[in-house]
């Protein structure tokens, strides 16, 4: 999920990290074996002087299956089901409505399953784990091909995937 912020004009940072979990600072290992109850999750410092948070919103739903409750793509598992977790009830308000409005659009018979979670706590993941993207551009490339997402996010969103006019 780094690479769409990291276009979006006002994006300042996206770090890769956890959330939602019960363990103090846990890393990637103890996370994908699973039993922290954390989500993988991309953590967005924007400026909200130049994006809102309602374009990261768009982003976000554009950029993930919604429908799909074991994980996102090739990805499988609880912690890497999608999630929108909020700060405050202004937060809390526009990603319910952003919910409701891609429920609206009627894209798919399954019910949604991405959450709106209070947010806790956030933990960077290790240094190797960000900008992943542009460490290992071609490793990069061929995950996101093998697991089929942007062919998914295509046969959702059509015109609109990826969240970028």
């Amino acid at each position: 999920m780094e690479p769409p912020y990291d276009k979006l004009d006002g994006v300042i940072e996206t770090i890769s990290g956890f959330s939602g979990g019960h363990v103090s600072d846990p890393g990637y290992d103890a996370v994908v074996r699973g039993g922290t109850g954390h989500l993988e999750v991309v953590q967005v410092v924007y400026d909200p002087a130049v994006v809102s948070y309602e374009q990261l919103l768009h982003v976000f739903w554009r950029n993930i299956d919604p429908f799909q409750a074991d994980g996102q793509f090739c990805d499988r598992g609880p912690m890497y089901r999608s999630a929108i977790f909020v700060h405050d009830e202004d937060q809390r308000r526009a990603a319910l409505a952003s919910l409701d409005e891609v429920a609206l659009l009627g894209l798919s018979e399954r019910p949604i399953d991405t959450r709106i979670l209070d947010f806790d706590a956030f933990y960077p993941a290790e240094e190797y784990h960000q900008g992943y993207y542009r460490k290992n551009p071609v490793r990069y490339r061929f995950y996101r091909f093998r697991c089929g997402r942007d062919q998914r996010l295509e046969a959702l969103w059509g015109d609109q995937a990826g969240g970028h006019p």
